[in-house]
């Protein structure tokens, strides 16, 4: 603790003035605010903070934090109509009856000792989701898809002995920030344009910047904005004629209808877990997975952990344990791993294994197409309304763009009269995306019945 003042504290470990102090000597420092230099200043915070009085007793904190929790608007009061990352969908009463149990829910790493089905509950996970993204092995989750897609182009990088890494420009902001900072500066992050009709990668500027030096071209599918990437087999050709791995990234309940990554040539994908039965939460809730082929150049460049089935002691038993346990900065290499993860969401990798054990491949399927029914409809009624239309023109899953710029109203201003009328609107693309002027992402999955959408198209039209 940097703050001036602070003793040490029975609760947080080796806070003792004296043992700070030969901590620091080992490393050859004076002072936590050493240790802490490259933290800018305006955030650092330089007095005591105001805190309140301790409550008296449990009972009274709750009361006092339920009271604060109140004051949110949340989408059980509201119709909503955001995704932009965290989405919407039914989840199954299963998926909590599951991880809520005890062996499960402190399912942060564990070993043999402790395991409670654990091992094998996360190596079926990672033979569902393989099956899902039509590869072969899948790790472990990792924190958030950001870190899947971090992680995942560090490896292809690795596999193609190369530090370029062209992405899409129009790509979640929010995540492009956690790549830079993930693989800075080992690793040179450039942006391909965005074809300004379909909203897609533009082609003839990934081939400009393909290069013997480019190791990893990522992109996604469906994109962040919503639609398809309808070129995926021409980037992936591209990317591996000049000698480049493809990393896809994927929301993997659409893959009930369309086509695996593999399909169209991804060596690796990566892809959010929170879709498949996990709720959404303020800060939690978040979880991401890899994948690849079983092949030993790309198995063992995962930096997570992985699960298998391995034969004991005993002639004809199996058990589940770590494969190549070695390779990870938490196995016995350490610092001379390839790359660290840390923190793994276990507990979203047995949920969403439980959500694809009760969906099935033709619950996927009836999924996929409910979304996709009902986004095609929201669409169209939305863009029949007086100077809204569609920004762009491509196949899209469950989000897609209106433009709002004819209306003579901001997207802020339209969510804000939305929000008085107990209704999310659509994410405001103004801040991340300028070129694109006052247009709103809308997110509409199997939760939204007809009565929703058109009660969002009355909303819109009574206020546009």
């Amino acid at each position: 603790m940097s703050v001036k003042g602070f003793k040490s504290h029975p609760y947080i470990p080796n806070s003792v003035p004296e043992v700070e102090q030969e901590m620091l000597r080992e490393i050859g420092l004076h002072s936590i605010e050493e240790l802490h230099e490259e933290v800018p200043d305006e955030i650092i915070l330089k007095e005591n903070m105001n805190l309140p009085e301790a409550f008296g007793s449990e009972y009274e904190l709750r009361r006092h934090v339920e009271s604060l929790l109140k004051k949110n608007s949340s989408c059980a009061d509201n119709l909503n109509f955001i995704g932009a990352g965290c989405y919407q969908h039914y989840v199954p009463a299963i998926c909590d009856e599951i991880n809520g149990k005890g062996e499960f829910l402190t399912a942060y790493g564990g070993e043999a000792y402790n395991d409670f089905g654990r091992f094998q509950t996360l190596f079926e996970f990672q033979s569902m989701v393989a099956e899902l993204v039509d590869m072969e092995v899948v790790n472990v989750p990792t924190m958030d898809y950001s870190q899947a897609a971090s992680s995942a182009i560090r490896m292809g990088c690795r596999v193609a002995d190369r530090t370029g890494v062209l992405v899409p420009a129009a790509m979640d902001r929010e995540k492009l920030a956690v790549i830079r900072n993930y693989c800075t500066p080992d690793l040179l992050i450039e942006e391909v344009a965005t074809d300004a009709k379909t909203g897609c990668m533009d082609l003839a500027d990934l081939k400009v910047k393909l290069n013997e030096s480019v190791g990893v071209v990522y992109f996604e599918n469906p994109a962040y904005l919503g639609m398809f990437e309808m070129n995926a087999c021409e980037i992936a050709n591209a990317a591996h004629q000049a000698g480049a791995q493809c990393v896809v990234g994927v929301d993997p309940i659409s893959l009930g209808v369309v086509a695996a990554p593999r399909a169209y040539g991804a060596d690796i994908v990566c892809g959010d877990v929170q879709p498949l039965g996990i709720h959404m939460n303020y800060g939690g809730g978040q979880s991401g997975f890899m994948a690849t082929m079983d092949d030993p150049k790309y198995v063992l460049e995962f930096p997570s952990r992985l699960f298998g089935i391995c034969c004991t002691k005993e002639p004809g038993e199996y058990a589940f344990a770590d494969v190549a346990y070695d390779r990870t900065s938490f196995g016995h290499l350490r610092d001379k791993a390839k790359e660290y993860v840390g923190t793994q969401t276990a507990l979203w990798g047995i949920t969403a294994g439980v959500y694809l054990a009760t969906m099935g491949p033709k619950g996927m399927q009836e999924v996929g197409e409910t979304i996709m029914q009902n986004a095609q409809y929201a669409a169209e009624r939305l863009a029949a309304l007086k100077n809204v239309s569609l920004r762009f023109d491509t196949p899209f899953f469950e989000e897609f763009v209106l433009d709002f710029n004819k209306t003579g109203k901001t997207v802020a201003e339209i969510n804000q009269a939305l929000l008085e009328r107990h209704i999310f609107g659509g994410r405001d693309l103004s801040h991340d995306f300028a070129d694109l002027g006052q247009c709103a992402m809308y997110c509409v999955t199997e939760v939204h019945t007809k009565e929703d959408i058109d009660a969002l198209v009355s909303a819109l039209d009574e206020i546009l």
